[in-house]
Order: C-alpha cells, then structure tokens, then sequence
C-alpha cells in the first residue's frame, strides 16, 4: 500500500527544480528547493526593512526644506513617520505570531471595522478632506485613513470567503455572493470621499483574488466593464480629474483651467532627469524646494531619483520586485487556499501600488493619487503596509512548521500493513 503523500509531496513546487540556466535559474532553484519557505520569508522581510528605511530617509531628505520655520520643524514629519513605523514595526511581530485559525477569525470582523470606519468618514462630521478627497477620519487630535486599513481587510476577508467555496467559485452566482458586492461596498464608500486612486487599488485586490480563485471568465469581463464604467464616470464628472487627464494626453496647452496641470509631473521629470546614474547627493535635491508640492508624498520617487540616481531607482524596483517574489514563492508552495489568496491579494496590494505609483510619476499614467507603499509619508499607510507583511510572514511561519512537523525525524512511521481504521 503506497504511503500517505505529505503536505511537500502534495505542493506544485515540491517537484525537481526545473532546468533552468543562468544567475535567474540558481535564483528559481533555490526558490523551489527544501529550503525554498525560509528563503522566501527571508527575502520578503529583507526587502521590507530596506524599503521602510529608505522611506523614513527619504521623508526626512524631501520634507526638510518646506517644514523649515513650522510649529514641528524641520525634523517634524520624520519623527511622526518614525513613530509610526514603530508602530507598524510592532503590528508586523504580534500578526506575525499569530496562528492560522485567529487570522481566518479575523477575516470578518476585519471587514465590519473597515465597514464602519469608512462609513464614518462618508456620512458624518469625522471625515476630514485632505487634498480635496474626503477620506481621512479625525477624532479629537487623531486622524487616520481607514480605506488603508480596508486593503488588509479586503485581501483577509475575500480569501477567507472564497476559500470556504471551494470549488463552488466557478460557478457564477456563487462567485459573486458574497464576494462582489460586498467587496463593491467598501470600493462604494471610498468613491463617496472621491478617492479614485484607493479604489483602483481595492477594486485590483479583490479582481487578482478573485482571479486566483479561479473565477468563471464571465464574472471578470462584466467586473471589468463594470470598473470601466465607473472610473470613466468619476473622470468626466469630476473637473480636476478631467484636466489630469487630458494634460497627460494632450499637455498643457488651451487647457483652461485655474492651475497648472503639468507643474508638479513635469518637475518630477526634471528631477528624475537631473539625477543622473548616481544621483546629485542625499538632500541635495533642487526640486524639493517648492517646485515639487508636498514632495514627501506621492511624487516622493521623484525625490529619490534626483538624489540617488538611476542607481537607488533600480534599487527601490529591485526591492518591490524581492517582495513579489518571496510572496509568490509562499502562493505557490502553500496547499492552504486562504493563504494562497490572501497572499495574492496582499501582493496585488503593496507591488500593484508601487507599480501604479511609479508609472505615475514617469508620465507613464495620469496622476491619480496614489502613494508609494513604505515610502511616501503617511502614517497610515506605512502601518497597515507593515501589518500586511507581518501577515504574510505569519503564513511563512505556519508552513514552515507544518514541514517541520511532517518531516520530523521523531515522528512515528505508519506500518503499511496496517490498515487506517474507517471513519464514518
């Protein structure tokens, strides 16, 4: 009688390596060996580490110029964004303990807090305008931005859904209830704050989970229709957007509008121009000074380019592209649907962000608002992003260990002579 597969046995990635040649197929090989779940947790928390400090550097190097003479000083939005990455430090330790179970048991009441913050922030006094879009909630001296928080919980609860349909999902009714339209939901409520960005990125977390679901075609071509429509309706119904839009297209000329559409993109081209391969120095930026608007924010990568050059911008693409691939070596090794998803939605996240914030200040997009994940200043941001890979690395921990505990040399060996007893 053939002995019982183990969870190594059962994985797609527990196969021989693939022949593959060159410094990329030594990479891939590690990646698919014994050793490939401590590899990959290694490298996910390697590449957050470098992108949070280069962050708070990089907030201290572009906000340093414009504070000087405020209440806080110059060093002001550096100490709040240390404290908050302190604060997201210590998020990542405690979700990284966690075991699997009081993670799915997470997944709804997740969801509900996302639910009633931002609906605070959409239909009462709380929610505060920032920039114009009204998605930040004030509570006396404390403001936070929930539709962070609604990106964690969106991976977490759409994955635990789907995983408990199991193969049910290809079937088309049961791939949209619950999942779209709750989903939609809280997509719905950051649109009433007119925060287009945040929504392009929920409304990407919840299409890759619902995609590696294995989602009947149908469900994605009208979810793409669907998202098509409402973004074309929120840039034609809103002036500003309408004006991005058509500066990227078209430029600036016979634009009539109050601004300059293409002040703040243009300067982060000139900047990213100027720096050359290695950058004019840390703090040496001439761009920061006013002719990029809030440069600690999303045109921050601008900054970064200025001074540390070609160089550092491959080095901060090169960190993004270690973090898809630690996740993704976890997506693939796992056997545990929820934490293939939620994996999957988490990378959707941080890297499709980072993507979509990059294309944006190399013209590559239009500006849309989105920051640029560990990086851009925002205490929010940089704390849910911090607790989104304390989770993944509490999925590493729990793979690991089950390894560990169906290939440890102590465990008893089933007789084969022994026939399993039948259960009813």
């Amino acid at each position: 009688m053939p002995a019982t597969a183990t969870r190594a046995d059962r994985s797609p990635r527990a196969a021989e390596p693939s022949p593959r040649g060159g410094r990329m197929g030594a990479l891939w090989r590690v990646l698919e060996g014994p050793r490939a779940l401590d590899v990959a947790a290694l490298l996910i928390g390697v590449c957050t580490a470098v992108l949070t400090v280069l962050g708070l550097v990089m907030v201290l190097s572009s906000s340093s110029v414009e504070a000087i003479g405020s209440t806080d000083g110059s060093y002001g939005l550096f100490r709040r964004q240390a404290m908050w990455a302190v604060g997201g430090l210590a998020a990542l330790l405690v979700l990284r303990r966690l075991p699997l179970r009081v993670l799915k048991g997470l997944a709804w009441p997740a969801f509900g807090l996302a639910f009633l913050l931002l609906s605070l922030v959409a239909f009462t006094s709380l929610g505060h305008s920032v920039g114009g879009n009204t998605n930040w909630l004030r509570i006396g001296g404390f403001t936070m931005q929930p539709s962070e928080a609604a990106k964690l919980a969106m991976a977490l609860w759409a994955a635990a859904v789907l995983e408990r349909k199991g193969r049910l999902i290809r079937h088309v009714h049961h791939a949209l209830v619950p999942v779209l339209p709750f989903g939609l939901v809280l997509v719905v409520l950051v649109l009433l704050g007119r925060d287009l960005g945040t929504a392009i990125i929920l409304t990407g977390i919840l299409a890759t989970i619902l995609f590696i679901a294995g989602t009947n075609r149908k469900v994605f071509i009208a979810f793409a229709a669907l998202a098509a429509t409402v973004a074309t309706a929120m840039v034609l119904l809103a002036k500003n957007r309408l004006v991005r839009v058509q500066a990227w297209l078209f430029g600036c000329e016979g634009l009539e509008t109050s601004g300059d559409p293409c002040f703040q993109p243009d300067h982060g081209i000139y900047a990213l121009a100027s720096g050359g391969w290695w950058g004019v120095g840390l703090g040496q930026s001439r761009q920061k000074w006013s002719y990029i608007p809030e440069a600690e924010n999303d045109f921050i990568f601008t900054i970064l380019g200025e001074e540390l050059g070609l160089v550092g911008s491959l080095a901060v693409l090169a960190a993004f592209l270690g973090l898809a691939v630690g996740m993704y070596a976890l997506a693939a090794r796992t056997t545990s649907p929820f934490i293939r998803l939620t994996t999957w939605g988490i990378m959707a996240w941080l890297v499709g962000q980072a993507f979509v914030n990059i294309a944006m200040v190399t013209g590559l997009l239009p500006v849309i608002g989105v920051p640029l994940p560990f990086i851009s200043y925002g205490g929010s941001a940089l704390t849910l992003a911090l607790a989104g890979v304390g989770v993944v690395l509490a999925f590493a921990r729990h793979e690991r260990e089950a390894l560990r505990r169906e290939g440890a040399p102590d465990a008893p060996t089933p007789d084969p002579s022994v026939r399993p007893q039948e259960t009813r």
